[in-house]
C-alpha cells in the first residue's frame, strides 16, 4: 500500500504535472495527444473512443461538455518537411478524471491515474467550497500566505538565475503588472507609511493577480533555464505584463484601480490578537481565575 501511494505521489509531482499547461487566464489544462502517451495508448482511434465516452458522462452529469473538452487542432510533422493538422483536445482536470474512469483499469498506469485524478478533483472541489465560505479578509490572509511562500521560492530561483539586485527584479514584475508602477509608486498611491508592506494592503483579487505573476515567473525561470540578471528581470516584467493583458482581455479591473482595503492585514492581526486576549481575560475573570479587585 505504501509503495502504491508513493507511486501516486510520483505521478502527481512528475508525470501529470509535467504535461499540465496553463492558459493566459491561469486555468490549467491537459492536451489529449500528450495524455494518450502517459496512459500508454498506442492508437488515437482507441483513445478517441474513450474520450467520447467521457464526454457522454460529462453531459449526463449536467456539465457543459465544451467547458471541459475544448476541441483544438495540432500541427505535426509527417516527414519530408511536411506538416498536417490533427485533432486534439484541451482537457480540464475533470475531463481527465472522466477519461481515466473509462480506461482499462487492468493497467497499473490507469489505476494510478484514476486514483490521482479522483483525489485531486475532490481536493479542488473542497477548496472551492471552502473558498466560497471565506470572508474577504480570510481570503486575503490565505492568499497572502501563498504569496509569501511563492516569493520565497521565486527569490531562490532568481538567485540561481544570477539575480543580485532583488529590488530591481521585483520592481520589474510590478512594472509589468501595474502599467509601469514600481513598489514605491504603488505604496504612494495607496497612501502607505514608509516601508509598510504593499501586499498586506491588497484585496484578495489584487493579491491573486500578484500570486499568478509570482508563480508563473518562478516556473518560467526554471523551465526555460533563464540565466543572467537582465534576462530574469525581463522575464519577470513580461510575465507581469501578460497577466495585465489577460485582465484587460477579460474586461477586469486593473490592479492599480482596485479598491484599497480599509485595514491592512497587520492591523487585522493586531485586532484579532487583542480580541483573543480580551476573550481570555473575560473567561478567566468569570471563572474566578484572576483577582480583579
Amino acid at each position: 500500500m505504501v509503495i502504491f501511494l508513493n507511486r501516486i505521489k510520483e505521478y502527481k509531482e512528475t508525470i501529470f504535472q509535467n504535461i499540465k499547461h496553463t492558459d493566459e487566464n491561469g486555468n490549467e489544462y491537459w492536451e489529449a495527444r500528450e495524455l494518450i502517451s502517459v496512459l500508454e495508448y498506442s492508437k488515437w482511434q482507441k483513445f478517441k473512443e474513450v474520450i467520447n465516452k467521457a464526454m457522454i458522462a460529462c453531459n449526463n452529469s449536467n456539465n457543459i461538455t465544451s467547458d471541459h473538452f475544448t476541441q483544438a487542432g495540432k500541427m505535426v510533422n509527417i516527414g519530408s518537411k511536411t506538416t498536417r493538422k490533427i485533432l486534439d483536445y484541451r482537457l480540464s482536470r475533470y475531463a481527465c478524471y472522466l477519461i481515466v474512469q473509462n480506461c482499462d483499469p487492468r493497467k497499473e498506469v490507469i489505476a494510478l491515474a484514476q486514483t490521482y485524478f479522483a483525489v485531486q478533483t475532490r481536493k479542488q472541489e473542497i477548496l472551492e467550497k471552502e473558498s466560497d465560505l471565506l470572508s474577504e479578509d480570510e481570503k486575503r490572509f490565505y492568499i497572502r500566505d501563498l504569496t509569501k511562500k511563492g516569493n520565497y521560492s521565486l527569490n531562490q530561483t532568481a538567485r540561481n538565475s544570477g539575480v543580485k539586485n532583488f529590488d530591481k527584479f521585483h520592481n520589474a514584475g510590478y512594472r509589468g503588472l501595474y502599467g509601469g508602477e514600481t513598489a514605491d509608486d504603488i505604496a504612494k498611491r495607496k497612501n502607505l507609511r514608509y516601508r509598510e508592506d504593499i501586499l498586506d494592503n491588497m484585496s484578495s483579487t489584487e493579491l491573486a493577480a500578484n500570486l499568478f505573476r509570482i508563480t508563473q515567473t518562478d516556473e518560467k525561470l526554471k523551465n526555460e533555464n533563464i540565466s543572467g540578471e537582465d534576462n530574469a528581470n525581463k522575464t519577470h516584467y513580461n510575465v507581469g505584463k501578460n497577466v495585465r493583458e489577460a485582465i484587460i482581455k477579460n474586461k477586469g479591473i486593473l490592479p492599480e484601480n482596485m479598491q484599497v482595503p480599509k485595514k491592512s492585514l497587520k492591523e487585522l492581526e493586531r485586532e484579532n490578537k487583542l480580541n483573543k486576549n480580551n476573550l481570555n481575560y473575560e473567561y478567566l475573570k468569570e471563572n474566578d481565575k484572576i483577582d480583579v479587585s
